[in-house]
């Protein structure tokens, strides 16, 4: 793949993934659309688009996934559209991403994995970026989406985990988004009495399943490839960031002192652990 294409594919994925903070966060903000609605619809147009994209590549749409994955993509789903609910989009991809990275990180020194000294600095640098985020004061996020954006993220990063080596990422990902959508509705139906959809919030959510979602994990698996792991976790970065200016330029968003702060300790530990790849434990 010519490299030009690859920076563009990966720009596009990454500003997708950013996408849903902002369009979960501007669904909540300015439609009627609930919580778990949203939800739903996220997932069953994600499962749509990406079946689609698996059956335009000429491939089986059917047998990829499974029901634990899908488990882990639920309850990141619906802890990722809960939180929103309180929590600005900027400070929610920051959670999500610190949460993701410190399950994946976690993961791995469970299997042996040895940090290096400045792999020790990042991890406790991004730690303490996390706990400053949310500790109690005037600028800090609602504690309650702050919980919940951190439990989507760690069902996020256990979905991740889950994924390696499960064979064709897109048609995985289409099952278990198929998976998904029928458990999202269950919840749905608990919640009827709270569920409200209104044209605008169902657009939104179409949006966030089907572009930002669908599309956007196609984009980033046709790129991935080319990618060394290092730069594949490096380039995440960014969508942290991308969230951050997004929040500020489209959704009137304060860009508060400890947010940033908080951003530079998180996003500059986690860097410190992911430029250099860990030694495997011997002993």
């Amino acid at each position: 793949m010519p490299h030009a294409r690859v920076i563009a594919l990966t720009v596009l994925a990454m500003i997708a993934f950013a996408g849903n903070s902002l369009l979960c966060r501007a669904a909540f903000k300015h439609t009627g659309i609930d919580a778990a609605s949203f939800t739903t619809i996220r997932l069953v147009s994600g499962a749509l688009m990406l079946l689609l994209v698996v059956r335009m590549r000429g491939r089986a749409p059917s047998g990829g996934g499974n029901w634990w994955s899908a488990l882990a993509l639920f309850v990141y789903a619906a802890g990722f559209s809960f939180a929103y609910l309180s929590l600005p989009a900027a400070a929610g991809a920051l959670l999500l991403f610190g949460a993701v990275q410190a399950t994946m990180i976690g993961h791995g020194l469970l299997l042996g994995e040895r940090l290096q000294r400045w792999q020790l600095v990042g991890l406790v640098l991004a730690l303490a970026g996390l706990v400053g985020l949310v500790f109690p004061g005037l600028s800090a996020p609602p504690l309650s989406g702050s919980v919940l954006m951190l439990g989507a993220g760690v069902a996020w990063g256990v979905y991740s985990l889950r994924g390696k080596a499960a064979g064709d990422p897109t048609r995985v990902t289409a099952g278990n988004f198929l998976r998904a959508a029928p458990i999202a509705a269950a919840l749905s139906i608990l919640t009827v009495t709270g569920a409200a959809i209104d044209p605008a919030g169902f657009g939104y959510a179409v949006a966030s399943g089907a572009l930002a979602s669908g599309i956007g994990y196609a984009i980033w698996y046709t790129a991935l490839p080319a990618l060394k792991a290092t730069n594949a976790a490096t380039v995440q970065l960014s969508v942290p960031v991308i969230a951050a200016v997004g929040g500020v330029a489209l959704l009137g968003e304060p860009l508060t002192l400890r947010l940033v702060l908080s951003s530079v300790a998180i996003l500059g530990g986690i860097a410190l652990v992911i430029l250099e790849k860990p030694q495997a434990n011997g002993g």
